[in-house]
């Protein structure tokens, strides 16, 4: 039997074929908590009487979130983190190594039809590789790490079908934003995303990370893309063996499919104070912004800080923006270095801050003034997102993050591209 790729992944781990809506139990193939959930990881693995993790080398911990520590009472979590980690002599990647969803796939820990759990909502990046990742709470984490499994209710999938190609000056980026404002926040409420087609065939890995990175944002449980030449050559390069071999999905399997044709889609942006009030960029072209931040798990990778470089070399940010720049590992930031795609920015008037989650979740650097706009490459425009409820956050493509750093204004991209 096909199925869908969710279906055909449990199936493989339970031994049998598996249907929408069925419990299952099933070994978990990595597990990962970051600085804002893995102390409470810590003291429920305590409480339920654990001793020991089920595999040192299938549990990570990585101090992302607010790092390096803003003050003392996160300095003591961060000690908590590291004691445990040294103790259980579990992968621990601390300060400065960067975002836990670009670090875990780098990393080498993510193949193909692999099951990940961490608990952060955003775990679902990595099925860009063709794994069902999913977020999980602390609890949930704990127990994982104590027995190596985890109870899920197989879900439903929706597939979006998308063919054409992207015009220039619209990326990803503006596609997943696209995808979300047609579904809405709630239109993917527990069910697995999958997107295939001609259009994702193209994108680059990189890309791919950032589409599935916002799976969440439309209420999926995971998104999914079938592994493919590139998804190997990217493992490879990384040093990473794996074998896959994915059936062709059956189209019946699918709960529903939504066909795109973006070969005409222009630069999008999601509005405040919420990701799925999206519309075409040119709506609020010309909206005055105070700080433009680039980076985090949806688009602090070495490509999309090389789209920024393009549109920002040889030019200077406006006057009265600040633009903030996270990359998201450490390798990416030493690529980027190596690129010459730092110089770029920092001489463009960029501000460079630790490879980390602090400016996207607000517990430090870049937390803007009450009142002031961002627009940001980042995944979510909640109200106190980045630490100000007070203040506005627009989200968009890198390239219309450089291009409105630049105006000190929401701009086209596309008029910096040739």
């Amino acid at each position: 039997m096909r199925g869908t790729l969710t279906q055909q992944i449990f199936s493989a781990k339970v031994g049998r074929w598996v249907k929408p809506g069925e419990i299952v139990l099933v070994d978990v193939d990595f597990v990962m908590g970051q600085d804002g959930t893995a102390p409470l990881a810590i003291k429920a693995f305590e409480e339920m009487g654990g001793e020991k993790v089920f595999a040192e080398k299938k549990v990570a911990f990585v101090i992302d979130h607010s790092a390096p520590s803003p003050n003392q009472g996160v300095s003591e979590l961060h000690k908590r983190m590291r004691d445990f980690a040294w103790r259980q002599r579990i992968v621990l990647y601390d300060i400065g190594e960067g975002v836990c969803h670009q670090i875990i796939p780098e990393k080498g820990h993510v193949k193909p039809g692999s099951i990940v759990i961490g608990a952060d909502s955003h775990t679902c990046t990595y099925g860009a590789l063709g794994a069902f990742a999913t977020g999980v709470g602390s609890t949930d984490l704990a127990a994982a790490m104590i027995s190596g499994k985890m109870w899920f209710k197989v879900p439903e999938t929706i597939l979006f079908k998308l063919n054409g190609k992207l015009p220039t000056g619209v990326f990803s980026k503006d596609l997943i934003l696209f995808l979300i404002g047609q579904v809405t926040a709630d239109g993917a409420t527990y069910k697995a995303v999958e997107f295939e087609g001609s259009t994702i065939s193209s994108l680059s890995v990189d890309a791919r990370f950032t589409i599935c990175n916002m799976a969440i944002e439309m209420g999926g449980k995971a998104g999914l893309i079938a592994p493919d030449e590139k998804t190997r050559a990217w493992l490879e390069e990384r040093k990473v063996k794996a074998d896959f071999e994915f059936l062709e999905p059956d189209k019946d399997s699918y709960e529903k499919v939504y066909e795109f044709d973006v070969s005409a889609l222009e630069p999008q942006i999601a509005v405040p104070h919420r990701v799925d009030n999206v519309f075409p960029l040119s709506k609020y072209e010309g909206t005055r912004i105070n700080q433009a931040f680039l980076g985090t798990c949806t688009n602090g990778r070495l490509e999309d800080l090389e789209i920024a470089a393009r549109i920002l070399k040889g030019k200077r940010i406006h006057p009265e923006v600040r633009l903030i720049v996270a990359p998201a590992s450490r390798k990416v930031l030493l690529e980027a270095m190596e690129k010459g795609i730092i110089s770029v920015l920092i001489e463009a008037g960029a501000v460079l801050v630790t490879p980390g989650c602090g400016c996207c979740v607000g517990t430090h650097n870049g937390v803007p003034a009450s009142g002031e706009v961002v627009i940001s490459s980042s995944n979510r425009n909640f109200k106190g997102r980045m630490g100000n409820p007070d203040s506005s956050i627009f989200l968009a493509s890198p390239a219309t993050v450089a291009a409105s750093a630049i105006e000190g204004r929401i701009a086209d991209p596309r008029n910096y591209l040739n």
